[in-house]
């Protein structure tokens, strides 16, 4: 948010310079990014001058276009082409001279329109960026001096403005008058003198007759609601002040009507709005929107509306998005005469849901869904309405309309001065304590020795026990005012072993010692990932019931969605070549138990290597492609590095719908899934806009750590009788994977047998439609005596034998 030092000013008469200011601002708890000095116009019209009009001649090429020679005070007359209907001889303009920047980036240039030589642009409000009328020149009155800088002339200054960030729990800051009143309080502690001057409203006086009549139909939804009619105003520009107002913060005047809304927005933070009272049909409802009831908003978009949503109505149709967006068909236009101006509190939670689920986030929807002043809306409204008259003419009709059929009490806290002062760990002092709650808006029920009971402001909507009085009494009081004790307290937690945090950080380690680069994403992804996947079926997907948008609408269930982003966001940028991996949890709705209770979630975590293309090209080797077998190699070493014995490993086929081929490898016993690795499914890589291979691995950590618990280390003797090595050419039906050969092998030769590898795979010329040849090494080796040739060949015939009675092989 933006925060004008003069506007500021208005409401607080201190000696602070706009940097003080920002200071004193982050020492109460409000986050500054930065003071700058803004241009009420950027660039500040530099190059613009007063101008005589010398001569006005008809282009003799053009029926609208003339040809002046206009005088900026330099010298000699400059001739400049013109198209506005209104120039003549004699006027004073303000004149841009060659290389000027006007607002917009436009830049001028020496050109030749129609034949003529143009050494300049004599300029319209709208091109000068001061107004919004082009139906000709800017003509100024005869005193105008030649040659002034339009900046002088124009009285054009600069102003600090300060850029802050609001955080949740502090929407009271989201106003001029809101950060005044906090720095008040500060410089009242702090001993300098200060004034908090509230806006005026006392001569606010009601009209004679009726005015248009509200009715609330639910009263949950706006638990307040308040508005005024105001007739024959009349519609056109603010006047200067209120512009520079606007401009200040980085807003577009648009009309009178329309800017103190925003004025009254920003000064005071309470939203409001008005109606074109000619467009309401009867009075003004207030209600929830029938399902599928439809409304054009002011972006010119029809919505369509659910029975959730408040709206504001006529007695026929909605008029717009209650506290989140105008009606088109019910907006102040140039024509406006009369208008309804409401001024309201609604149902925090109601406004976030409707600003999510229609995607609209607006000031006002900012402001009611963190939680707005529920006393400050007839406050607000009269100081809109006294604006409206000074600005716009017009007159009151009728009272102000109102309804709050429970209204509100401010919430009642019990303090022990004592207990607080504890809790900050510093003696505040108690008279100290009550100065800063007094400066804030406390009012003091009742006091007693060593305490009080107080009723807190009603701007603070999250103050609701007595920490949260002391975490405002800390904000102002300054923490940097609190000394460190010179002893620290602490208690040392004995270290599990094995250290799970030890372990993670070996692993991450070892993997970018080994080329990974590690990776965080966050843990909210878009619920259209899992549309289509049967092993993350959408069903199982933890829904997240106010999603910040519908690209983070809920919960992963699986790291490598997250991965695919990544490479997909680098691929978009020219890095084609990646090594991944990342530590996180995941999260899974369960089937079994209520999905409205914790019990009806599991969380864990996981690790995920991703690969991806070729790296770069290097004078010492041709670089190898990334592969499935490369991310097969790392994975097999970390699990080797903790004790797996890969041969006692259960091995199934990856799932169809993640990868194109790939394997999973579970714990001995129940049969845990340790790892899941393969080739992402192109179909898959292609919803992320990825068209090069990619290669992922998902550690469940809850399996990886049990191997780490188990993994005891100890010593055994080298062999010392020799192993046989023995080879076999395999010709195999397609469907036989190299997992079953492997897992066959070891049940038949689980004595002798040590290991068993694939070192090629052949399909092509000479090789029956639907085979393939395996070629399979084979190591072999008796602890207690070295074998024979006909130790060796019994065990290669059983081996084969049963390649051929379970798998149809057939020896090449």
């Amino acid at each position: 948010m933006k925060l004008s030092y003069n506007w500021l000013k208005d409401y607080l008469k201190c000696d602070l310079t706009p940097q003080q200011v920002a200071d004193a601002m982050t020492a109460i708890g409000i986050e500054v990014d930065g003071v700058e000095e803004q241009e009420q116009i950027p660039g500040g019209l530099a190059g613009v001058v007063v101008a005589r009009v010398l001569t006005c001649e008809p282009h003799p090429d053009s029926d609208h276009l003339h040809v002046t020679t206009v005088d900026a005070g330099s010298g000699e007359p400059l001739t400049v082409v013109c198209g506005a209907p209104n120039v003549a001889a004699g006027q004073k303009v303000l004149f841009a001279q060659i290389g000027t920047v006007l607002p917009g980036d436009f830049k001028i240039k020496k050109s030749k329109i129609r034949g003529v030589e143009s050494m300049g642009m004599i300029c319209a409000e709208d091109e000068l960026g001061i107004g919004d009328s082009h139906e000709g020149i800017m003509v100024l009155p005869e005193d105008a001096v030649v040659g002034t800088p339009a900046k002088e002339y124009l009285h054009l200054g600069s102003e600090a403005v300060i850029e802050y960030e609001i955080t949740a729990n502090r929407i009271d800051a989201a106003s001029h008058w809101g950060v005044a009143r906090d720095l008040y309080a500060w410089l009242r502690l702090n001993g300098q003198p200060c004034e908090l001057v509230r806006p005026d409203v006392d001569e606010f006086r009601e009209g004679e007759g009726e005015g248009i009549s509200v009715e609330v139909l639910d009263s949950d939804g706006a638990p307040r609601y308040t508005g005024i009619t105001v007739r024959g105003v009349k519609v056109g520009p603010s006047p200067e002040w209120l512009q520079k107002r606007l401009m200040g913060i980085g807003l577009r005047p648009i009309n009178n009507i329309v800017d103190i809304s925003n004025f009254v927005l920003f000064e005071l933070g309470q939203p409001l709005h008005t109606f074109d009272a000619a467009k309401i049909g009867g009075h003004v409802v207030v209600r929830r929107a029938a399902e599928g009831e439809l409304i054009r908003t002011l972006d010119g978009v029809e919505r369509k509306l659910s029975s959730l949503d408040m709206v504001i109505a006529d007695e026929r149709v909605p008029m717009c998005i209650a506290g989140v967006f105008g009606g088109e068909d019910s907006g102040v236009t140039d024509g406006t005469t009369d208008v309804f101006v409401e001024s309201a509190y609604f149902d925090p939670a109601s406004i976030r849901r409707t600003s999510k689920r229609t995607g609209l986030q607006t000031d006002a929807s900012f402001r009611y869904e963190r939680g707005a002043d529920p006393e400050i809306p007839i406050y607000a409204l009269k100081r809109a309405v006294n604006l409206i008259l000074a600005c716009a003419g017009g007159r009151v009709e009728g009272k102000i309309r109102e309804c709050c059929p429970k209204p509100f009490e401010r919430k009642q806290i019990e303090l022990d001065y004592a207990r607080i002062e504890a809790f900050a760990g510093h003696p505040i002092g108690f008279a100290t304590i009550e100065s800063i709650l007094e400066s804030l808006g406390y009012v003091f029920l009742e006091k007693h020795p060593g305490g009080s009971r107080v009723a807190a402001p009603s701007y603070m909507v999250d103050v609701y026990r007595e920490c949260d009085v002391v975490e405002e009494i800390l904000r102002i009081y300054g923490y940097n005012n609190i000394p460190l004790p010179q002893h620290m307290k602490m208690s040392v937690g004995a270290t599990p072993k094995p250290d799970p945090e030890a372990v993670r950080n070996a692993v991450s380690n070892w993997l970018a010692a080994n080329g990974f680069v590690e990776i965080m994403n966050n843990s909210l992804t878009k619920g259209e990932y899992y549309a289509g996947l049967k092993t993350f079926p959408a069903e199982r997907c933890a829904t997240i019931v106010n999603p910040l948008s519908q690209d983070l609408n809920v919960m992963r269930q699986t790291l490598i969605l997250g991965g695919l982003e990544v490479i997909a966001y680098n691929l978009n940028r020219q890095i084609s070549s990646m090594r991944t991996f990342e530590y996180g949890s995941v999260y899974s709705r369960l089937p079994e138990k209520s999905a409205e209770t914790l019990d009806g979630y599991e969380e864990h975590t996981c690790f995920t290597l991703m690969l991806t293309g070729t790296p770069e090209k290097s004078w010492r080797a041709e670089p190898a492609k990334s592969n499935y077998f490369q991310l097969k190699g790392y994975v097999e070493l970390l699990l080797r590095r903790y004790g797996a014995d890969l041969q006692q490993m259960w091995t199934d086929a990856a799932p169809a719908d993640l990868f194109s081929e790939g394997m999973v490898y579970r714990l001995p016993g129940k049969g845990r899934t340790l790892v899941t690795l393969g080739t992402v499914n192109p179909a898959l890589a292609r919803k992320f806009g990825i068209k090069q291979p990619v290669f992922a691995a998902e550690i469940e950590w809850p399996a990886l750590f049990e191997l780490v618990r188990r993994d005891k280390v100890s010593f055994s003797e080298l062999p010392k009788f020799p192993s046989v090595r023995r080879d076999l050419a395999l010709l195999l039906d397609e469907q036989v994977s190299y997992a079953e050969l492997r897992a066959a092998a070891f049940k038949q030769a689980k004595k002798l047998l040590r290991q068993v590898g694939l070192f090629d795979v052949y399909r092509g010329d000479k090789i029956p439609a639907g085979k393939k040849q395996y070629a399979l090494s084979f190591l072999i080796q008796d602890q207690e005596r070295t074998l024979t040739d006909q130790d060796t060949e019994r065990v290669m015939e059983r081996l084969l034998t049963t390649f051929q009675k379970d798998f149809g092989a057939q020896l090449r």
